[in-house]
Order: C-alpha cells, then sequence, then structure tokens
C-alpha cells in the first residue's frame, strides 16, 4: 500500500471536524452491538490466517488458557490439554492423564461406542518425547479418538470441532478463560473451561454418557495426598512434605448438570490397573458415584459423569470448570539491598488475597461463571469486528496468549513482575526486564493500571539514589544492591513508557510525584552515558543484545533522545525547568541526523579509545574474558559485540517507542523511514538456506523466512559482530512492520508480519507461542503495536482527545481499548467514529495526527 492510499491530512481534518461536531464534548458510552453485516474478519477474512487449523497445521498448537500470575493449561488442537503450569513455574512438558470421554450407548443389540474427545495424536508425540522409547507407558494416547479435528481460534476462545463416521454424534468443545480489558483481577484466575457441545444429527435419540477423567496430577512424590468431594466433581489434592509448603496444592473439575454422578476413587492396582479400569467404565456406558476411599492407600484418579439423552437434532452443552490453588511458593529472585531494612518471604500469587482455599476460587468460578463468560465474549467480540488484514489480527491475538502464561507472575500486592519468558521448567530471564518490556504494548493499553505498577518498580525500589536502575527486578518487590551496568535503551525507554501511561490514564496525580524520580534517573544516564552533553550515548552502554555498545549509535541515541523529549514535554506540564533537555535533544537530533546517518541508514560509530571508560577488557561484561585472541581482535577491529557500519533493525527502535507512546517525531521522519525501508530491503529474507547462524538458528532457519536483526549491505562487518546479530526474533519483526506502517510503508510492514507468521503455522511451530529466549517470550507484544500502526488510533486522556490517521484507505474498523473502555474505531463513509462497547472513553475531539 503507498503512502497515498492513506486518506490525505487535508481532507482528514475536514472528517475530523465532522466527527468531533457529532460528537461534541460528551462522554462516549458503551453502544449497541454491531449488526452482524458488519462484523469483522471471521467471516470475510480468506487464506490461512483466518485463524482455522486443520490437518498438519494442528500438530503443534497448544492454546494457553489461565489467569494472569495465576497459573496454566494450553488446549491443543486435537482438544488434548498439555502444559499443565500450576505451581507458579513453566512446565512445558507436562501432559498428565486427564481427557474427556463420550459414549453412546448401543441399540438393539448395537454394542456401545465411546472415543475420548480428542482428535488423533500428532506423530511427533509418539517418539522423540521424554519415555516415549519405553512406548509412552501409563499416557492415554492408545484410547479411542475422534479421526478428524479442526481448531479455530478467537482469542480468548479456542474451539476444537471433532468429527468420527463411527460416532453418531457431532462435538465441538470450546476453551477459555475470563479476560476482559480494564478487568485485571478477573482475568488474574486460577481458572479455565471446557465447553463441550454435542449434537444429534439421526433421525433416533441418544443414550449418551459424557465423562471428565484424571489421575491426580496435584500429587508430589511421597506426600500424602488424596481426592475428596467438590460439588458437582471432584478435587485432586496433594499434601506438602515438612518444610516445603510450596508442594500443596488442590484442583477442581467441577460441572452444573444436576444429574452428575462421581467416582472418586479409580481402582488401584499395579501397572496401569487404574487407567484400564477407568477407560472400562467409560467404554461401557457406566455412570455411578463411587466415594473417597479413607484407607488402604490413595486411589491414582477419578472421573465425573454426566448421562444425558438427547433428541434428534438436538443440542446440549456441558461447562468443565477448572480451578486451581497453589498459595505458597519458594521463588525468591534477587540480592537483597545493603543498608534496607530486609523484606522477608517469598512471592504468593496475587489469588491468595481473594481467596483462602480452592473451595473458595471454585465457588467463585461456579457463581459468576456466566457473568464471566459474557464479558469475556463482548471483548473478544469486539476485538474481532475489524476491517484490518486478518494476518495482523492472528498476530495481535496470537501473542495476547503470553498473558496467560507463566511468563506473567502478579504478586500479592497486585502488582505485576514478569520473567522476559518461560524456559521448559522454570521462568527464563527474571525481573520485569526493562529493556525486553519496552517492545510489549499489550498490557498498557488492555490492563493500564496494571502496567503502572512496572513504572512503580523501576522508579521506585528499582532505583537507588543515584538514579541508577536495576533492569532486572526482585521478587518478592523489594531493594535491590545495584552489582551491575544500568541498561541504557530500558532505563531510557521507562522514561518514554512513564509518558504514555500518564497519557493513557490522564492521571496527572500519578505523575507528579514520580516525575523526581523520572529526572532522577535521566540526569543519571546523561552523567553516565552523556558526560560531554554531545546529546548522543557515547560511554559504553548495556543493552538489549546482552551487550555494551562502545561509542554512539543510532538504537540507543535514539532511546536517549526520545526520553529526552518526553521528559520535556512532562516537565513543561508540570511546570518544571526542563530547558536543559530541550537543549540536548536540539543538539543530540543534529548529530544523529548528521554523524549517525550514511545516507540510507543510521549506523554506530564504534569508539573506545578517547572515552572516560576504561580499557574494555577491564570492564565487566557479560561477555567474559578476553582471551589472547580477542585481545588482538580488540586492537584491529575495537571491542567485541559490536555493529558499527551494520543495517541494525532495532536502529531506530527509540524513534518507534516514541510514536506509540504519543511523544511523537523527534528525528526526520523522511530519514527515519529511510532506516525502516532498508531494514526491509536488507534484512528481511524469504529463504534462510543459505544464511550462516552459528548463533541460535531454531528461531528460524532452512527454508523459512525471516528479519535478520543485522546486515552490513555496505561492508563493514565485524568478526565478532554483537552476538545475536545472525538471529531473527519476531518481537523485532513486528516493531519494524508497525513502525513501517506509522510512516505509511504500509506494504512493506504486512510483508513482514506475514512472513513471521508463516513459520509459527502449526506444522513446525506453535501459532500460540512465539519463543525467543524462552516460549511466550515477552517482545513479541510488539504485535500490538500493528493495530495502531494501521488504524493510526491513539486517545489522549489527559485531552481527551482521539487521534486518528489511517494508514488503511477508505472505510475501515479497528480494536481500541483505553483505561476507561473499549470498543470500535474507524471510519464510516469518510467520517471517523467511535463505538463504545465497553465504559466510558470520554471524547472532546477527534483529531488527525501528522503522519
Amino acid at each position: 500500500m503507498s503512502n497515498s492510499e492513506i486518506i490525505p491530512r487535508r481532507d482528514f481534518l475536514k472528517l475530523s471536524a465532522t466527527g468531533a461536531a457529532a460528537l461534541g464534548a460528551a462522554t462516549v458510552e458503551a453502544a449497541a452491538p454491531a449488526p452482524a453485516s458488519r462484523r469483522g474478519p471471521a467471516a470475510r477474512a480468506r487464506g490461512r490466517y483466518r485463524g482455522e487449523y486443520t490437518g498438519d497445521r494442528l500438530r503443534r498448537i497448544a492454546f494457553p488458557m489461565g489467569g494472569m500470575g495465576a497459573g496454566m493449561i494450553c488446549l491443543e488442537g486435537t482438544g488434548a490439554l498439555s502444559h499443565f503450569s500450576l505451581r507458579h513455574q513453566p512446565q512445558v512438558y507436562s501432559e498428565p492423564v486427564s481427557f474427556a470421554a463420550v459414549c453412546v450407548k448401543g441399540q438393539a443389540g448395537q454394542a456401545p461406542i465411546a472415543r475420548v474427545l480428542e482428535g488423533p495424536v500428532p506423530d511427533w508425540k509418539k517418539f522423540g518425547q521424554p519415555g516415549s522409547g519405553n512406548g509412552a507407558a501409563g499416557a492415554s494416547f492408545g484410547l479411542p479418538r475422534f479421526r478428524t479435528a479442526t481448531f479455530r481460534a478467537r482469542f480468548p476462545f479456542g474451539t476444537v470441532t471433532l468429527s468420527d463416521p463411527a460416532m453418531p454424534l457431532r462435538v465441538e468443545l470450546t476453551g477459555w478463560s475470563p479476560f476482559e480489558p480494564g478487568d485485571a483481577d478477573n482475568a488474574s484466575l486460577p481458572v479455565c473451561a471446557l465447553e463441550y457441545q454435542f449434537t444429534n444429527p439421526t433421525a433416533q435419540p441418544l443414550e449418551v454418557v459424557f465423562s471428565w477423567n484424571a489421575k491426580n496430577f496435584m500429587a508430589v512424590g511421597g506426600n500424602p495426598q488424596g481426592i475428596k468431594p467438590a460439588p458437582g466433581g471432584f478435587l485432586l489434592w496433594a499434601a506438602a512434605a515438612n518444610e516445603k509448603a510450596w508442594e500443596e496444592g488442590a484442583f477442581t473439575a467441577t460441572v452444573s448438570d444436576p444429574d452428575v454422578k462421581v467416582n472418586h476413587a479409580w481402582f488401584r492396582g499395579g501397572w496401569w490397573d487404574g487407567l484400564t479400569m477407568a477407560w472400562r467404565d467409560v467404554a461401557e456406558g457406566r455412570c455411578f458415584e463411587r466415594p473417597p476411599v479413607t484407607e488402604g492407600g490413595h486411589p491414582p484418579g477419578a472421573t465425573l459423569f454426566v448421562p444425558f439423552t438427547l433428541a434428534p437434532g438436538a443440542s446440549k452443552t456441558l461447562a468443565v470448570r477448572l480451578a486451581w490453588y497453589v498459595g505458597t511458593t519458594n521463588i525468591r529472585i534477587g540480592k537483597d539491598a545493603k543498608d534496607v531494612p530486609p523484606v522477608e518471604g517469598t512471592y504468593k500469587p496475587w489469588y491468595t488475597t481473594r481467596f483462602a482455599n480452592i473451595d473458595e476460587v471454585t465457588a467463585y468460578w461456579r457463581d459468576q461463571y456466566h457473568r464471566l463468560r459474557g464479558a469475556t465474549a463482548r471483548f473478544s467480540e469486539c476485538f474481532h469486528d475489524s476491517t484490518l488484514p486478518a494476518e495482523v489480527i492472528e498476530a495481535v491475538t496470537a501473542n495476547l496468549t503470553i498473558l496467560k502464561s507463566p511468563t506473567v507472575l502478579r504478586q500479592a500486592d497486585g502488582r505485576l513482575w514478569a520473567w522476559e519468558g518461560c524456559g521448559d521448567n522454570s521462568g527464563c530471564c527474571h525481573g520485569s526486564c526493562t529493556h525486553v518490556w519496552n517492545y510489549a504494548q499489550a498490557i498498557p493499553h488492555l490492563f493500564p493500571a496494571l502496567e503502572r505498577t512496572l513504572r512503580e518498580t523501576e522508579f521506585g525500589p528499582s532505583q537507588d539514589t543515584r538514579g541508577h536502575q536495576t533492569f532486572r527486578s526482585a521478587l518478592p518487590i523489594r531493594p535491590l544492591e545495584p552489582d551491575f551496568h544500568a541498561a541504557a535503551d530500558g532505563q531510557l525507554g521507562g522514561i518514554l513508557k512513564v509518558y504514555r501511561d500518564w497519557r493513557i490514564s490522564g492521571d496527572t496525580a500519578w505523575l507528579r510525584p514520580l516525575w523526581p524520580k523520572v529526572r532522577q534517573s535521566l540526569d543519571y544516564c546523561i552523567r553516565t552515558w552523556d558526560p560531554n552533553h554531545r546529546g548522543w550515548l557515547e560511554e559504553p552502554h548495556h543493552n538489549t543484545y546482552d551487550i555494551e555498545f562502545w561509542g554512539p549509535d543510532g538504537m540507543c541515541t535514539s532511546f536517549y533522545l526520545g526520553a529526552l523529549r518526553a521528559a520535556t514535554l512532562m516537565g513543561e506540564a508540570l511546570g518544571d525547568d526542563v530547558s536543559t533537555y530541550a537543549g540536548l535533544l536540539a543538539q543530540g537530533v543534529h548529530r544523529l541526523e548528521t554523524e549517525l546517518f550514511n545516507g540510507e541508514y543510521f549506523i554506530q560509530k564504534i569508539e573506545w579509545k578517547n572515552l572516560k571508560a576504561a580499557d574494555p577488557t577491564g570492564v565487566k561484561s557479560m561477555v567474559g574474558n578476553y582471551s589472547p585472541e580477542a585481545r588482538a581482535l580488540l586492537e584491529q577491529e575495537g571491542p567485541k559485540y559490536q555493529y558499527g557500519t551494520g543495517c541494525l533493525a532495532d536502529g531506530v527502535l527509540g524513534c518507534w517507542l516514541a510514536l506509540v507512546c504519543g511523544v511523537g517525531h523527534f528525528a526526520d521522519p523522511a530519514k527515519v523511514a529511510s532506516h525502516l525501508r532498508a531494514v526491509h530491503r536488507h534484512n528481511l529474507k524469504q529463504d534462510l538456506s543459505a544464511h550462516a547462524n552459528p548463533q541460535r538458528p531454531s528461531f528460524a532457519c532452512g527454508a523459512e523466512g525471516g528479519l535478520l536483526l543485522c546486515t552490513w549491505p555496505r561492508g563493514g562487518q565485524l568478526s565478532l559482530p554483537f552476538v545475536y546479530s545472525d538471529e531473527v526474533w519476531t518481537g523485532i519483526e513486528y516493531q519494524v512492520a508497525s513502525h513501517l506502517m506509522l510512516l505509511g510503508h504500509v506494504a512493506e510492514g504486512l510483508e513482514i508480519v506475514r512472513v513471521c507468521r508463516a513459520r509459527y503455522d502449526g506444522r513446525v511451530r506453535n501459532p500460540f507461542n512465539e519463543y525467543e529466549c524462552g516460549h511466550w517470550y515477552a517482545r513479541a507484544m510488539a504485535s500490538y503495536g500493528l493495530l495502531q500502526g494501521l488504524s493510526g488510533a491513539r486517545y489522549d486522556a489527559v485531552e481527551q482527545v482521539l487521534y486518528v490517521t489511517p494508514r488503511v484507505s477508505g472505510d475501515f474498523r479497528c480494536f481500541l481499548a483505553t483505561a476507561t473502555g473499549y470498543g470500535t474505531v474507524g471510519v464510516r463513509r469518510g467520517k471517523p467514529f467511535l463505538e463504545v462497547r465497553a465504559g466510558t472513553i470520554p471524547v472532546k475531539e477527534i483529531r488527525p495526527e501528522p503522519a
């Protein structure tokens, strides 16, 4: 899409004035749902991005369900459940025996027909996983299943459709967990649900028995364990060993059907006796009560049964509500600060302050189920009521699942804390890492109050009296002993994000007490990295590539200039003297555009001999010591791990963050656009077969495509450029794509999105787990910026102005979330509009923002 397809500014000014007049200065309240004929891409989207998966694209699907910081269970593309991560740590390969099943009783001498309510087991599970060489003993893989399955995603709902020529039932399974913008507490519940809809397409009534079956997967070693009653189902329970309180946990599976019966005690025996007998009950259509046992050892599992008769053409839906409770952990991260009263204890999840035990969670989930489902469906319908390209909707919603993964934690006082991503069995890279979370744009808009707790941590316990910020916060959140460099991009990005969070919330009372800490932070950055007040960062500065850049570079200097601009705007609004910042900004912009721009893109000027910093070999770093050969290379090329004349995908990252934060342009948009077009031209590869990557190749390799972090189209590649330079990261792909869109280069941005999502089509990778340094990597939430990239929509709660400058031609619809409500924004019959679906959004004016 060319620049000419953007609505001309002069014409849009007219449209905006008309829309503003129609709205007046009143608060816009929730409107009625849009007519079905105008609803989003579900009916209109074409091609592979319509959210439907079949055949070999089902292989890797695992769709997260659960609450923010509360634990996760994944619904697979076949209907299986896996990735059980209920103990505040990821357990990516946890697939305990738990399955739903259905038995249709035979008529006139016919045998009953029973199936697990799942499609075929993916081939990769049969061999290659731990234990598969011994036959995957004790798994449920060998039980009869439906012949085919399809999966459809409409976040936060995932729907599996099952069919089998031998089964006289049509079955649809929908998995979900509560999620609505602005309601962080209900989005943080340790719950999820599985809704099974059965339809009888035959001309005869069918006698059916549904069951949900599980081994006691909460059990820990030889600790006391058991299965207890729960209203409408059963409770799996495990006690803790001495001095290991975190091992205690509980899980319930319940339904509301009055005819439910529960077998609390599977057969006790050796080998696979328990599962063998449980399946016999299912296969023969049994339905019975068996109370919990009180002696003779604990039973291995439990089953709930629901019998029903289904008339010809009739349907019945059963909702299985799952809930869990693990109230204590042994997680404590970070080195306590000296001379500060210690904060004792370990991490406790937020839900323990709301609920005392599993019984309270289970009761709340039962009592509030329909209300929470209605609210969640309202959000989902609103989000998908969009005319934006289907690949964009897919990229955004696929990465909203990160919020339901173990990447996110929420401590007892409600504050957010997060990993960068998830390892297989533990969090990966702790501390709400500031330079990684710079990219993540979803939470600031969907749950802005929660996002602000990150700023309060960064500029509070993570910042010392000098202004030095520890870019990895402690857990429990508390002051840390600063024992490493501050991260330049993370600390400066935090200043931009303070500005963003202020404008989203409209809460100047929140900003005012934070402002002195913001000034302290920025002054530290100036003293540390720009001591000569030249307007760029030249002293060695740590950054998201886990190294230090030596000498000025476009990437981190753009952060610096963006932070100076944001601080100037905040200071002026608060009546503070920020003339020093404004002067540095002007000087820095000149240097950026003249000395760091090579006519095509922005570069780095490597410098290490004329700085205040010590010799690189004596500076503390994550790169380790310099070997003799590395010292020789230092004399020839400078410090290890720079990018020099390279075309860096993140080369103007601070300019992107300034735009999505509402700070606006501070550098020449034409030069910034030139850099982004160069990144698209040089770094985007449709086929990586000839690309050498000795680093971490599984993000993208072989015949796959991807956007390389750095290339050297004009020569000058260093022997050892920065350590991730040959890799492909989805978060950077989305950052570049949305930045291109914001500057009018929509076609190029969409191409990057399509290349990225082609790797996550279900065949090789899970479409709902974009990984980098771990699963569900936070940087991938840069994809949320695609909404702003195409719609040009940004609501400023301070001014109560809705800015809309579309980068798409003609009429369009797009989701918009604010601190007080959400809805749909767009252009209809040439006029801008806003429809609020929930809450309120006070709008005095709809105004175009300079493109």
